[in-house]
């Protein structure tokens, strides 16, 4: 049963006979015939049915054990090609392989063609990357990209003006706003605290007493979105309208769609609220099929998204640092280098050691530990782990920002037109 299966459905189950079952023995491999529980067995002729993990049953109402959760997420990838063509099926399989030995690493595949291997950090990166060309692809010669990190687009006030977006066949109009979640939701959307699958009386009770949000709008939730667990929501505030419940399903699959891939540089969104306003649908279920809504409804959320002042979230570490004493001014000098800023500093008791904790941005990381080191002359030991996102400084809009660079480097990267898409593409006059 992969990660994938749900109780009593077949998608993600397969019926299969172990071949044997061996003990490893440090290298070596003794076959056994049976083993008590609570030991660990090699179970021969099972993997290629499981990606990074799964649960083993004799039985047929056995369920399946929980995925582990990860205090981190996969924010930093490399894009990785063979230096021969040749080697290429090597590669993907090698990638294979790498995604099921480590828990975390996610390999991808974009729609450039490219192999995008994700990991937690730097040195994670590196390491995987070292396993993936000497083990997984048999010392086939690899080039790697430098490292990228992902980004996420948000909204940073209410839409200025309620957008219209008309279908192609002008029969059907959409209006809509958008607004940022409040403090705190996008991390209880993460951590399952508010999940799509909870009754919408509690979850309304939840929205409605700890962040004031209108206990009506708070039930009417229609989706969440990218992949639908994702932190942002399209909420329906209309009244009275006709046929609304017959382009649900089209919305929502327009906000996926939206939300995987934001205006500013087609990066996926976070903590967007997105207010369905009005809707005048046309009469004849004809002409209000998925072809005409979803497009429409595209438009309509980017425009929303548009006039609501988008900005970008960038990633940002949590770094612990010990080090002597003597070694805080070159932490210090270091970590304003590349915009990090302490938040804490203790003194460790009885002992000459100082644990500062800092934040830095994932994106000025690279590099960071050999920098580090070189100015406290190997006295420091930093640890990152991902923390949360924050907004990159600056307005999108205005070039010499530190934002507007951001989105220019992405969308470079993507091969898309340059500049931020202006509002007239996506939105309809009266």
């Amino acid at each position: 049963m992969g990660a994938n299966y749900v109780y009593g459905k077949k998608e993600d189950l397969y019926v299969k006979s172990i071949q044997r079952t061996v003990l490893m023995m440090g290298r070596y491999v003794e076959p056994i015939e049976d083993v008590p529980a609570g030991n660990t067995v090699g179970l021969v002729g099972v993997d290629q049915y499981i990606l990074k993990s799964a649960t083993i049953s004799t039985s047929d109402t056995a369920h399946p054990m929980v995925q582990m959760k990860f205090s981190v997420s996969p924010v930093v990838r490399v894009a990785v090609e063979p230096k021969n063509a040749a080697d290429l099926p090597k590669l993907v399989e090698g990638l294979k392989r790498l995604g099921k030995s480590d828990p975390l690493v996610q390999c991808t595949i974009e729609e450039s063609g490219e192999h995008i291997v994700a990991g937690a950090g730097e040195l994670h990166l590196e390491i995987c990357l070292k396993d993936l060309q000497e083990e997984y692809c048999g010392g086939v010669p690899l080039k790697t990209s430098d490292p990228v990190v992902s980004f996420r687009e948000t909204v940073s006030a209410v839409s200025s003006m309620t957008v219209l977006a008309k279908s192609p066949n002008k029969h059907n109009r959409l209006f809509m706003t958008a607004e940022p979640f409040p403090q705190g939701l996008s991390e209880d959307i993460d951590n399952k605290v508010i999940n799509e699958k909870d009754d919408p009386k509690t979850r309304g009770k939840i929205l409605s007493d700890k962040y004031g949000w209108d206990a009506t709008e708070a039930r009417k939730i229609w989706c969440f979105g990218p992949d639908t667990t994702g932190p942002n929501m399209v909420i329906d505030t209309t009244k009275g309208v006709q046929y609304l419940n017959e382009i649900k399903d089209s919305v929502i699959a327009a906000f996926q769609w939206a939300t995987k891939e934001g205006v500013l540089a087609e990066e996926n969104c976070r903590g967007i609220r997105a207010n369905i306003m009005d809707v005048t649908l046309h009469t004849d279920a004809i002409h209000r099929g998925g072809g005409q809504i979803i497009p429409t409804a595209r438009r309509c959320f980017y425009a929303a998204f548009l006039t609501a002042s988008p900005q970008m979230l960038e990633p940002v570490y949590l770094v612990e640092i010990q080090s002597p004493d003597n070694a805080v001014g070159g932490i210090y000098s270091c970590l304003n280098k590349r915009r990090g800023h302490v938040i804490s500093e203790e003194q460790k008791f009885g002992t000459p050691l100082l644990h500062v904790k800092a934040y830095l941005p994932v994106m000025e990381s690279f590099g960071f530990t050999a920098d580090l080191r070189s100015q406290t002359s190997g006295q420091a030991f930093p640890q990152c782990v991902f923390d949360h996102w924050q907004q990159v400084q600056g307005d999108p809009y205005k070039a010499d920002s530190k934002s507007a660079q951001v989105v220019t480097s992405i969308r470079k990267r993507k091969g898309l037109k340059e500049g931020i898409p202006p509002l007239d593409n996506y939105l309809d006059k009266m």
